[in-house]
C-alpha cells in the first residue's frame, strides 16, 4: 500500500495573490506531491494550503514552501484577525494511508530541524509531536502571539525545541507538529456585535473562560466541547461576525453538533447563522455523519452529503463544490488522473 501523508500549513499571508502563488508553486515543483486546496482569507491575512504525497516529498513540500514564505512575508507589518507567530504559522503532518502518527512525529522532528538550523527560525512542536505537555496546545504556544515573541523567547520555559533563541521580526517562529485530522470551520453571523461572536466561542470552545467569583477569585470555566478551538471575531469589510473554529477531533465534537449549538446561542432573540464555511478540507466520514443526523433515512453517500450542506449552510454549496472539499475524493481523482 503506498504511503500517504497530509501536511497542512498556514501561511501569514491571505491578500496577496501573487506572493500566495509563488509559495503554492514551490508545492507544485514537488513529484510524488499534489497540492489539493489554497484557501486564502483576506480578513485573517492567511492561507491555508493542504497537499498529500509520499512522506519524504510531502516533507521537501513544506521546506520549501516555508523557504519561499520566509522570503515573501514580512511579520513586522502583518496585520490580520487570526492569532499568529511567523510567516509559516503552524505546519502540521497528518498520517492518511499506510502511515503512522510516529512517522509523522519523525517527519515533523526532521523539518522543525531543517528550518531551525538552515533558516534560523525559532520552531516550536505541537500535538502528538510535543516533547512536554505544554507544547501540545497550539493555542499555548500562540499565547501572546507575534507581538510577544521576544519576551516569550528570552523566557527560559519557552526555548525552542529548534532554533536560536532569537526574535526575528521578519519571519517570527515557526510551530511544527503531527496531528489527526482538523477540521476549520468557520460559522458566520449577522451582526457586528463581537460579543455576540465572543460569548458563543467561550462557551462552545474546550477551554472555556475565566470568571470571577464574588470575593475576587478567578477560576476557569469549561466549555461545553471537548476537542474544540473557537473565537469570536467581527469582519468589518463583510459586515458580519464570526465564530473561527479549530474542530482537532471531529468523532469527539461532530461538525454538526457545533453548527447547531452555534445556532441555537444566536438565533432566540439575537442574530441569525448566514452561513458555515469549511476551510481547506474534510474528511468524508464527518460529511456524511452530518447527513445521517439531519437525513437518518437517506439511502446514498450523494444524498447525505446534499443534506449536509444545505442544513450546514456550507458556502460551497452541493456537487462538485463540496466534493472539492472532500480529501478523499482529491486523492481519488488524483490516482485515476495517474493511471490514464
Amino acid at each position: 500500500m503506498k504511503k500517504i501523508v497530509e501536511c497542512v500549513p498556514n501561511f501569514s499571508e491571505g491578500r496577496d495573490i501573487a506572493k500566495i502563488e509563488e509559495i503554492a508553486t514551490e508545492v507544485r515543483k514537488i513529484a510524488g506531491v499534489r497540492l489539493l486546496d489554497v484557501a486564502p482569507d483576506s480578513e485573517h491575512n492567511r492561507t491555508v494550503l493542504t497537499f498529500v504525497g509520499e512522506p519524504e516529498s510531502v516533507k521537501r513540500a513544506a521546506y520549501d514552501a516555508i523557504v519561499r514564505a520566509t522570503a515573501v512575508i514580512d511579520m513586522a507589518g502583518h496585520k490580520g484577525k487570526h492569532p499568529r507567530l511567523g510567516a509559516c504559522d503552524v505546519c502540521p503532518f497528518v498520517p492518511v494511508r499506510g502511515v503512522t502518527m510516529a512517522d509523522c512525529v519523525a517527519l515533523a522532528n526532521e523539518l522543525a530541524s531543517e528550518v531551525g538550523e538552515k533558516l534560523s527560525i525559532p520552531v516550536y512542536l505541537y500535538e502528538e509531536a510535543a516533547r512536554v505537555p505544554e507544547r501540545k496546545s497550539l493555542a499555548a504556544i500562540r499565547a501572546g502571539e507575534y507581538e510577544g515573541l521576544p519576551e516569550k523567547l528570552r523566557d527560559p520555559r519557552w526555548k525552542p525545541d529548534y532554533g536560536p533563541s532569537v526574535f526575528n521580526a521578519k519571519t517570527g517562529a515557526t510551530t511544527i507538529g503531527a496531528r489527526e485530522f482538523l477540521i476549520a470551520y468557520n460559522v458566520y453571523l449577522k451582526t457586528i456585535d463581537k460579543e455576540i461572536a465572543h460569548k458563543i466561542a467561550r462557551i462552545i470552545r474546550e477551554s472555556g473562560w475565566i470568571a470571577t467569583l464574588d470575593d475576587g477569585q478567578k477560576i476557569r470555566v469549561p466549555g461545553i466541547f471537548r476537542a474544540v478551538q473557537a473565537v469570536g471575531i467581527v469582519l468589518e469589510g463583510l459586515g458580519v461576525a464570526q465564530v473561527s473554529m479549530n474542530l482537532t477531533d471531529y468523532k469527539v465534537t461532530p461538525i454538526h453538533i457545533v453548527f447547531e449549538t452555534i445556532r441555537e446561542l444566536a438565533e432566540p432573540g439575537g442574530p441569525s447563522v448566514l452561513y458555515s464555511e469549511i476551510v481547506g478540507l474534510i474528511p468524508e466520514a464527518a460529511i456524511l455523519e452530518a447527513g445521517r443526523f439531519y437525513a437518518p433515512g437517506a439511502r446514498s453517500g450523494q444524498e447525505l452529503m446534499e443534506v449536509a450542506a444545505r442544513k450546514l449552510r456550507l458556502n460551497c454549496g452541493i456537487g462538485s463544490g463540496l466534493r472539492n472539499k472532500i480529501i478523499e475524493y482529491l486523492i481519488e481523482e488524483e490516482q485515476e488522473c495517474r493511471t490514464i
